[in-house]
C-alpha cells in the first residue's frame, strides 16, 4: 500500500487506516470471548498483510476492551509495535465509566482526565507511548490552557509524541492553537459519499436556500489543507447506506466496481482518496475479507467524471 508522511511529524503512514472501534465486541464490561479475540486477530492480521500500518483507537471503544485486546495482539507478536503507528482519543465520558457512576455522560478536556485517560490507554495497550493522541469531541467547558498543560506533560514524559483533534471546526482548532505549543496534525471527521458536506459546501456556499448544507462543514477541509492537518474520514463508506439496492447511487457504484474489478467498498474509498487533500480514511470492519476488499481502493484511480457522477448520484442532484 502507498504511504506518506504526516506533515509536521516523522510518521510514515499507510493511505488507509484501520479503526479498532469494534474489535472488542460488545460495549459493556463482559469478558472478551475467545471467538471475539480470534476475529480480532484475523482482522488485524489481514490489515497488516494489506499494508496497513496505522491503527486508530479511543479510550471508550467497547468500554476499553478494544485497546485491551489489541494489547494482547501486540504482546503476542514480537516487533509489531515498532512497525505500526498507534493513535487513540480521549475526552468522551460515558455515564457508567469508572469515575462517573450515576453521573451524566459528558465531554471532559480537563487536565486530570486527559492525563488519567491517556495513562489508562497505555496500560490497556501495554505500550509506553502513543504516536498520536486526539481530543475526541469538543468540550464546551474545556479550558484550552488545561489542554495545553496536559499536552506539555504528556510530551515531556514521552507518553505521547504528536497531537490532534477529532470532530473539530476551524474556530475550535484556532482556539486550541492559541494555547497549545505542539502542532495539531490530525482532524478526524465524518466524511463519505453518504456524508459529503466537507466538499459540497465549496460549491453550495453561494446558492440560495443551500446554506444549511454548506454550513455543515464551515470551511473545515480547506482550513485543514491550509494548515497541513491530516483529515481522517471516519465512517468512510457511510455505514453501508449506499449499498442498499433502492439507493439512487447503488447502480453506479455497482457498475464502477464491476468495471474496475473491485468491491463497492473500494469504490467509495477510492472516491475519498481521489480528493487532493490526501485524506486517510479509517475502515472499521471486523471481517478480514472486507478489509482485503476495501484496501483494493489503493490501486483505484477515479476519473474526474466518475468522481462527480458518484457525488451527483449520492446527493440525488447535479452540481449547480
Amino acid at each position: 500500500m502507498k504511504t506518506y508522511r504526516i506533515p509536521k511529524t516523522d510518521l510514515t503512514v499507510s493511505r488507509i487506516a484501520y479503526g479498532c472501534m469494534k474489535i472488542g465486541g460488545t460495549w459493556d464490561h463482559e469478558p472478551i470471548s475467545s471467538e471475539i479475540e480470534k476475529t480480532a486477530r484475523d482482522t488485524v492480521a489481514a490489515a497488516l498483510d494489506c499494508g496497513i500500518n496505522f491503527f486508530d483507537h479511543a479510550d471508550i471503544y467497547t468500554a476499553g476492551k478494544s485497546e485491551t485486546l489489541f494489547g494482547r495482539i501486540l504482546k503476542s507478536t514480537p516487533g509489531l509495535r515498532d512497525r505500526i503507528v498507534l493513535q487513540s482519543k480521549v475526552g468522551i465520558r460515558f455515564a457508567n465509566d469508572a469515575y462517573l457512576s450515576g453521573e451524566p455522560a459528558r465531554y471532559d478536556f480537563s487536565y486530570d482526565h486527559i492525563i488519567r485517560s491517556t495513562e489508562a490507554i497505555l496500560a490497556r495497550l501495554g505500550v509506553d507511548h502513543l504516536d498520536l493522541l486526539l481530543l475526541h469531541r469538543p468540550d464546551p467547558l474545556g479550558e484550552p490552557a488545561e489542554v495545553a498543560r496536559a499536552f506539555d506533560e504528556l510530551l515531556r514524559s514521552g507518553k505521547v509524541r504528536h497531537f490532534g483533534v477529532s470532530n473539530h471546526t476551524p474556530a475550535q482548532i484556532e482556539l486550541l492553537r492559541h494555547y497549545v505549543r505542539q502542532p495539531l496534525v490530525v482532524n478526524q471527521l465524518e466524511f463519505s459519499l453518504a456524508q459529503p458536506a466537507l466538499v459540497v459546501e465549496g460549491f453550495m456556499a453561494n446558492r440560495t436556500g443551500a446554506m444549511a448544507e454548506a454550513n455543515l462543514a464551515s470551511g473545515t477541509l480547506d482550513y485543514c489543507r491550509r494548515h497541513e492537518i491530516l483529515v481522517q474520514p471516519w465512517s468512510p463508506v457511510g455505514g453501508g447506506k449506499l449499498f442498499k439496492p433502492d439507493h439512487p447511487a447503488a447502480p453506479l457504484i455497482t457498475e464502477l466496481a464491476a468495471a474496475k474489478k473491485v468491491s463497492a467498498e473500494a469504490i467509495l474509498l477510492a472516491w475519498i482518496l481521489r480528493h487532493p487533500a490526501g485524506m486517510q480514511p479509517i475502515i472499521g470492519t471486523t471481517k478480514a475479507d472486507r478489509v482485503r476488499a476495501s484496501t483494493a481502493a489503493d490501486d483505484v484511480v477515479l476519473t474526474r467524471e466518475e468522481w462527480y457522477s458518484l457525488l451527483a448520484a449520492a446527493r440525488g442532484q447535479k452540481v449547480p
